[in-house]
């Protein structure tokens, strides 16, 4: 017999499953299940700790770095009262000659919302402050003015204009998002590559003005003492003797009916976009790098002779482990048609082939029976468990031996 045609071994003693334990299973995944419960409780307990004293970026309640609240009580102590509001319909109302409307996430509403917003300001006679409003919002909310798709890599800026209130403060922390506008009339403060990260946009008529700024930073509590921030900060803020300070919020039913609702794209920042496109890119490349070839393959001679026995040895241990009976009775049957085929006359291309081989067989053996018993066992269907497997491998030697009896 080939090594192909070699068969498992009927011995219990040495049986094994395909198929992993339990045990087996749990013992590989505990590492990892282990892992996703420290995760998860790690995540638990720090939103927990920060749930009480965190009220998020930009928030005039929020004590945090990156929170709002010493300029809020700094323009209390001026007389400026603060009020947050999370709805488009508050802001709306909220749009006064003394008052002052801060928009902390121009880019979180929707266009609809947008143009609303833009009504209500126009003509009102008091002063609307966007803080970094993108090109998604900034030409919607203040017609004539487009953000440069590069930001400023500045952090520091003079503020190289005629605006009074720059003009006293100084220095301060801006950068961030650009812009151009077309108004002639309108001040461009804290240039950046001749581009201005403040744009002050004085209405057509009455003392109202929208003010853009190009980054948060001089509202923060962490930036607030550092350069002119303060001092900016609070002449943008306290010119008018209320300041209602908006928050778009999730829960905001006036973006539930938008027809051109955003997609998830557009409400992922640039940012992570272009991150994505590079971690692919570099996945092509390490890709690339790892399957490009060197030169043709070389074969290589064994180091060491393996004997015929092992080979079959282990090939039947490869059937018995994945219960392959079909491919071993397979393998048993070619092979012993490929012996058969010559002593009996049948070109070796024909032997796998019932009405070549079986007639001359048959002529062959005069004491076999009839020639269904031939075809049923070398090309019947495969056995149903290992007993039957070795009964198959036993009749074919028998059958070869009987043909090859002088």
């Amino acid at each position: 017999m080939t090594p192909e045609a070699t068969l498992p071994s009927t011995s219990t003693s040495t049986s094994t499953s395909a198929s992993p334990t339990a045990r087996q299973v749990w013992t590989r995944a505990r590492g990892i299940a282990l892992a996703v419960v420290l995760l998860l409780t790690a995540a638990v307990v720090i939103a927990t700790i920060r749930s009480d004293a965190r009220h998020g970026a930009l928030d005039p309640r929020s004590a945090d770095p990156k929170g709002s609240r010493a300029v809020a009580e700094l323009l209390a102590d001026r007389g400026v009262d603060t009020r947050v509001v999370t709805t488009l319909d508050e802001a709306r109302d909220a749009s006064a000659t003394d008052t002052t409307l801060l928009v902390a996430g121009p880019d979180l509403l929707t266009h609809r919302q947008q143009s609303w917003l833009r009504s209500a300001i126009a003509g009102s006679g008091g002063r609307t402050v966007f803080v970094a409003p993108g090109s998604w919002s900034v030409e919607r909310l203040v017609p004539g003015v487009t953000a440069d798709p590069a930001t400023s890599l500045d952090s520091e800026l003079a503020p190289d204009c005629a605006l009074p209130a720059a003009q006293r403060a100084g220095s301060a922390d801006l950068g961030g998002i650009r812009y151009t506008t077309t108004h002639l009339n309108a001040d461009e403060c804290y240039p950046s590559e001749r581009l201005a990260t403040l744009l002050r946009v004085p209405e057509t008529t009455g003392n109202g003005d929208t003010v853009v700024l190009g980054a948060p930073d001089i509202l923060y509590n962490e930036r607030l003492d550092e350069q002119g921030n303060a001092s900016l900060a609070l002449q943008l803020l306290g010119s008018r003797p209320h300041l209602v300070w908006y928050l778009p919020s999730l829960s905001d039913t006036s973006a539930a009916d938008e027809d051109g609702e955003r997609s998830f794209l557009d409400l992922l920042p640039s940012g992570w976009l272009w991150g994505t496109l590079q971690l692919f890119i570099a996945a092509a490349l390490a890709a690339l790098w790892r399957a490009r070839r060197l030169g043709p393959l070389v074969p290589e001679k064994l180091p060491v002779a393996i004997r015929a026995s092992e080979t079959v040895e282990g090939r039947a241990r490869l059937y018995r482990k994945s219960n392959a009976r079909d491919r071993a009775a397979a393998a048993l049957r070619s092979t012993t048609r490929t012996r058969l085929a010559p002593l009996v006359g049948v070109p070796v291309s024909q032997a796998h082939a019932p009405e070549a081989l079986l007639p001359a067989l048959s002529a062959h053996l005069h004491n076999h029976g009839d020639g269904q018993s031939l075809h049923t066992l070398l090309f019947g269907p495969p056995p149903g468990d290992d007993a039957a497997l070795i009964s198959l491998a036993d009749q074919l030697d028998a059958l070869e031996r009987e043909v090859r009896r002088p």
